[in-house]
């Protein structure tokens, strides 16, 4: 007989819903080790059966570490948002998240090799397609942190549609708990969810986005028979305002656009008496 405290059992063991466990017990005459296999195979081909149907949905999440040097922002995507919204999904994404925060991966595919319980962080999203009934995709992560001294941040906007991490140098241990300091990172993060900067300094821009812009110009100054030599130096000068919409350190602050980012740590370090400069940032956009 499948008593009721035997599917409960099997439902905290595993996740999986009600009417899954009790099926799975019955299929393995209540043998609780037999039935949890039956649930991950069962889970496996139900992922698999799911996996080509679009997920879309979901949430951007982050964890920062408790002494503040380390930090994490993952994708998790799902297929509606009806399921996003829901606590059981986003109990599942602050696990994914824990796991691999706790964790020295540095890639998806090692991300999703933990262990997680007596199985792997991947079989343990497999489990959850059962439950959620949805494909449920572990998308992407990154990873910051400081080697000295600052500290690594994260924000996140519109319910989890976009996700900012923001890894912050200085050269003093004690800037890191200074509440200008705060202030600045936490502004920081608010600009780069805001402004969607594509790179921190010029040198980060990608090369064909530079390109496509100069073949822009290009056309834009076709017919105006100027020599080669001064349409390049015209195309140099508007790459200047491109490069002040796209580079993080030049763009304008969006509290006070007249300030660029590169003004605002020299302002801001000069409060604190220390030299502060932004390492890396992370921002995600669900789905991008």
């Amino acid at each position: 007989m499948i008593t009721a405290s035997l599917v409960k059992e099997l439902r905290e063991q595993t996740g999986a819903g009600m009417m899954e466990c009790k099926n799975a017990l019955k299929e393995t005459e209540g043998d609780i080790a037999a039935a949890i296999k039956y649930l991950r195979e069962r889970g496996d081909l139900k992922a698999a059966k799911k996996a080509d149907r679009a997920a879309k949905e979901g949430v951007v999440a982050a964890q920062i570490s408790e002494d503040g040097k380390s930090g994490i922002l993952i994708e998790v995507n799902c297929e509606t948002d009806f399921v996003a919204r829901n606590e059981n999904f986003q109990a599942f994404v602050d696990e994914v998240a824990s796991t691999v925060a706790a964790s020295d991966a540095q890639d998806l595919e090692a991300a999703l090799a933990l262990p997680k319980g007596d199985q792997t962080l991947e079989g343990y999203i497999k489990t959850k397609v059962l439950e959620l009934g949805e494909n449920l995709q572990f998308r992407r992560f990154e990873r910051l942190n400081v080697s000295g001294e600052g500290a690594v941040a994260s924000y996140i906007h519109l319910g989890g549609k976009v996700g900012v991490l923001i890894a912050v140098n200085a050269e003093k241990a004690e800037s890191a708990s200074n509440d200008a300091f705060r202030d600045l990172v936490k502004d920081l993060t608010l600009h780069i969810a805001a402004s969607a900067p594509a790179g921190l300094g010029r040198e980060d821009i990608p090369a064909d986005l530079v390109e496509a812009e100069k073949d822009i110009f290009r056309k834009q100054m076709e017919g105006q028979n100027k020599p080669a030599d001064i349409l390049e130096k015209i195309i140099s000068g508007k790459l200047g305002k491109f490069y002040s919409e796209h580079c993080l350190l030049e763009q304008g602050f969006v509290k006070d656009p007249d300030t660029t980012i590169q003004g605002l740590l020299e302002a801001q370090g000069k409060e604190v008496g220390d030299t502060l400069a932004i390492d890396r940032f992370v921002r995600f956009q669900l789905g991008e």
